[in-house]
């Protein structure tokens, strides 16, 4: 879960994308992005498995591809209090359902017997949450793990924050819960320490923090060495994020972390090459996913007009003038600054697969990007794909001449308009069109002269 101050920004560019509108109200645009960044996110059972390697206290666990698999973990961990875990990258598992009908994907059990059940009911089933959407997220694995009874829940994460100019823990001595209604309700329960990053958080520093949020004096050494772990884990494994909600005290007055959020910049793979071969790619956008593999950056909204940009932004001016228009994006792929025709004809692929697409605008600014690069690949596509989709082009800068020609003797149905507004304007009606056509089930053939 990240900084408040990170969540505040996330949720602001989440926003922005979906109704910049209601943004402008409350957001001055300066403080408004669209960089997507690609921050890798780990199951729990993996986060569990790191904090271990990094002599951490977690429970005792295992994963299981089956429901038999299953059984036998909790055949070995030998108690009859467990819990078993949908594994999901979603919040609200356990408030959530999969679509085959079993209810929860975090369920308390008591036998191996009942973990079997319970496993059978979520592997390959899609578990649906508040944050899943309807069609759910696929299940392909459960963490069986032993139950700890707690006798007090703390809230702790490392991260990098840019109001600290660097990494800092926040600390709570109200943990279970959601750290933002911490924050609304008892402020003065968070805790925010910011660490040196050349001198790293040190033994004082992590006794400092165990006391602030009432650690017990007789546990304060305890507690500083897993925060001085968890520091190093954050560190070393070029972690954005490194969340422990709740580190708890059991009922024998040990300290365990019963929840772990890990996640990590994909400016890392190169060195962290052991964590990002856990990634799961089935919990992942597969447009995202196949933008990724050709460097693109692909973010999927909720309206009818695919957007080709390149640069956060040029999106954030196409989606506002889009919406000034009376239309709304579906989505919107960056190119960013060395794309190849290839690679604009693979983003041609990506956006047009999206079903809810009745037009599409390319706004390309070239600098570095030069426009005849955007103009084969486009006229590539366009070919290829056999597009009916209007496509509508806006470029200016390097190359300009020479793409409207390759454009103007393509012989493809191409709208090229130097003013922006024009072709917002024109993608809109265009996308009514096409949106009016399809609910009356005929079919539109655009016959323009280019």
């Amino acid at each position: 879960m990240a900084s408040l101050l990170s969540r505040v920004s996330c949720a602001a560019e989440k926003l922005a994308l979906r109704s910049p509108k209601k943004v402008a109200s409350v957001v001055s645009p300066a403080c408004v992005s669209v960089n997507q960044k690609r921050g890798l996110a780990v199951h729990e059972a993996v986060s569990m498995s790191l904090l271990k390697e990094a002599g951490v206290p977690v429970p005792k666990f295992g994963v299981a591809k089956t429901a038999a698999e299953a059984k036998q973990i909790a055949i070995d961990i030998g108690t009859n209090d467990l819990v078993v875990k949908a594994q999901v990258l979603a919040g609200g598992r356990g408030k959530g359902h999969f679509a085959g009908g079993a209810k929860g994907g975090v369920r308390l059990v008591y036998s191996p017997e009942e973990v079997e059940e319970a496993s059978a009911g979520m592997i390959g089933d899609f578990l649906i949450t508040k944050q899943t959407g309807a069609e759910g997220r696929i299940c392909n694995t459960v963490m069986v793990t032993e139950r700890k009874y707690t006798r007090k829940e703390f809230y702790i994460a490392f991260m990098n924050e840019r109001a600290y100019n660097g990494p800092v823990c926040i600390a709570s001595s109200e943990g279970g819960v959601n750290i933002e209604e911490v924050a609304e309700k008892n402020p003065d329960a968070i805790v925010k320490y910011p660490i040196d990053v050349v001198k790293g958080l040190e033994v004082d520093g992590a006794k400092e923090i165990a006391t602030m949020i009432g650690i017990h004096p007789t546990k304060v050494d305890e507690v500083a060495q897993i925060l001085l772990n968890l520091y190093d884990l954050f560190l070393t494994k070029d972690a954005s994020m490194v969340e422990i909600n709740p580190f708890a005290e059991d009922s024998t007055g040990s300290f365990v972390c019963l929840d772990a959020k890990l996640k990590f910049d994909d400016n890392a793979e190169f060195r962290q090459k052991a964590v990002f071969d856990q990634r799961d790619w089935s919990q992942e956008d597969k447009r995202e996913v196949e933008a990724a593999e050709y460097n693109l950056n692909y973010i999927a909204l909720d309206g009818d007009i695919g957007c080709m940009v390149n640069g956060a932004g040029l999106a954030m001016a196409t989606m506002d003038i889009i919406n000034l228009h009376g239309g709304s994006p579906a989505n919107f792929l960056d190119v960013g600054g060395g794309a190849t025709a290839d690679q604009v004809k693979e983003a041609f692929k990506i956006i047009t697969s999206d079903p809810k697409v009745n037009a599409l605008l390319v706004n390309i600014f070239g600098g570095i990007m030069r426009c005849d690069v955007i103009a084969e690949g486009i006229i590539a596509a366009a070919r290829e794909l056999k597009l009916s989709t209007p496509i509508v082009v806006r470029l200016q800068g390097t190359n300009v001449d020479e793409a409207k020609v390759m454009i103007g003797s393509s012989g493809l149905k191409i709208l090229p308009i130097d003013n922006l507004d024009e072709a917002a304007r024109l993608s809109c009606k265009l996308s009514k069109i096409v949106a009016v056509a399809r609910d009356a089930h005929l079919d539109v053939k655009f016959e323009m002269p280019i």
